[in-house]
């Protein structure tokens, strides 16, 4: 497998996938450190089973997570940006779907406008909830 190719998530990817989220947040400014990085690996081996996840660098650089009850990219997160992986990673998550949805932190306008550019509309913003602490724009992708 190369550098850029997507993989399904195993457990054993739990810390990296953490260690991602973790590093997002130290580099963006407007982000606080919502919970260590292994109460995030924690929940991220906890809803593990519910979840299609996906993976992408080697070390892992870049992971999706989709609830596919509630239709949901519950996260998104991608350290090299501008290079097309965020995109093949949301045509992974729509495939053989006709909706998504997702939220995206409202301060996070490039994120916005890289879901927007992905077919996503927004339909509303909701105040922070514990353990977030900024408020989230929602988003919807219809086929």
């Amino acid at each position: 497998m190369g550098r850029d190719d997507i993989r399904r998530a195993t457990e054993a990817d739990a810390p990296a996938c953490a260690a991602v989220v973790s590093t997002w947040v130290r580099q963006t400014e407007w982000m606080t450190d919502e919970l260590p990085q292994q109460e995030l690996e924690a929940l991220i081996a906890q809803v593990f089973p519910d979840r299609e996840m996906w993976v992408v660098g080697e070390p892992v650089d870049c992971y999706m997570s989709v609830d596919p009850a509630a239709q949901k990219v519950g996260a998104l997160y991608c350290l090299r940006t501008g290079q097309g992986i965020g995109k093949r990673l949301l045509d992974r998550a729509k495939q053989g779907r006709n909706f998504l949805w997702l939220t995206a932190h409202q301060p996070n306008a490039a994120a916005q406008r890289f879901y927007r550019r992905e077919g996503f509309v927004e339909t509303r913003t909701d105040s922070a909830t514990p353990p977030e602490t900024v408020p989230v724009v929602r988003m919807e992708w219809h086929a």
